[in-house]
């Protein structure tokens, strides 16, 4: 079994952005910023248009703001290492030759740091868009200001993006080499697609008044009942679908210990060992008993990283 290359950071976690948050009310240096930028167009299922490199990786095609949706809002996300102002807007997308639509759940491991930063908030921002027409307090239509970082209702009353944190954790058996094993179980609402029935880390919510690890210990004990004998912090990443921050560890437990499931969480949880977890990477799994065949969540996921991480020896 080959060890993979350590990844650094999770794939949405990547950005190279200059925010420039102070610009966002400065009106004359917006208008100017808008007129030399490059326009990212994200379409309302949240998905922009792409190029394949022959390397492999992708990039996102971005379009003067002559060739934005001229009725469209649109959103400042930054200033990239060149300089140039970075936007997004919400429409249909345009037509570019040698280009192809993808969501970022599909392509964010592929892009450069400029452009998982990019999408990453594109996407984050549009769906709060989305579902912030009308303002909760007053039921009033709002308007986005600020360069889309605020909506305001014509009471005055402000709105800003939210973020909801949530975390995820790794479980594995603390052993090194390749008879050590992880925890994984599949979510009782998750399909099985095209016979290949798809494993991950458990997750979860953090709750009003808790901490992430007092949510990490709280969720693995609802989800499949063992207790945990180490947790370690292992890294973030934002996941905009619709406005997550997944806050992402590496705990230790017995395998030994008894699992005991929630039903409605997580119908089927497993032990699995890193040659199993590097077959599964392969796409050549299927589990000795069941004769299931399984599979790992998408690679711009935080569960991917942390899996990956463990099965190189680097999680603790």
């Amino acid at each position: 079994m080959s060890t993979p290359e350590f990844p650094l950071t999770p794939p949405l976690a990547r950005t190279t952005l200059d925010r420039s948050g102070l610009r966002r009310r400065d009106e004359a240096w917006l208008a100017e910023a808008w007129a030399r930028g490059l326009v990212l167009v994200v379409d309302p299922r949240g998905r922009a248009l792409v190029e394949d490199r022959p390397d492999g990786s992708a990039g996102l095609v971005l379009v003067s703001p002559a060739d934005a949706p001229a009725d469209a809002e649109h959103w400042f996300l930054g200033v990239d290492p060149e300089g140039t102002p970075l936007w997004a807007v919400a429409a249909p997308l345009p037509e570019a030759e040698g280009a192809r639509v993808a969501s970022l759940r599909d392509i964010g491991h592929l892009l450069d740091d400029r452009d998982a930063g990019l999408f990453t908030t594109a996407a984050a921002l549009a769906n709060w868009h989305a579902s912030h027409g009308f303002s909760p307090r007053t039921g009033l239509a709002t308007t986005a200001v600020e360069a889309g970082w605020v909506r305001r209702d014509a009471d005055g009353n402000d709105m800003w993006p939210r973020t909801d944190p949530a975390m995820i954790v790794l479980v594995h058996d603390g052993v090194a080499g390749p008879e050590g094993r992880c925890l994984l179980g599949h979510n009782a609402t998750w399909p099985v697609t095209d016979g290949v029935t798809r494993f991950s880390c458990l997750a979860g919510y953090i709750e009003p008044g808790e901490s992430a690890e007092a949510a990490v210990l709280r969720e693995v004990g609802e989800e499949v009942g063992i207790p945990l004998t180490s947790l370690t912090y292992a890294g973030s990443q934002s996941w905009p679908f619709p406005g997550s921050l997944m806050l992402g560890f590496h705990a230790t437990a017995d395998p030994g210990a008894e699992l005991r499931l929630d039903p409605e969480e997580i119908d089927e949880a497993r032990w699995f060992t890193r040659d199993d977890i590097a077959k599964m990477i392969a796409g050549d799994f299927v589990h000795p008993e069941t004769g299931v065949r399984m599979s790992l969540p998408m690679r711009s996921s935080i569960a991917f990283y942390l899996i990956e991480t463990w099965l190189g020896g680097f999680a603790r």
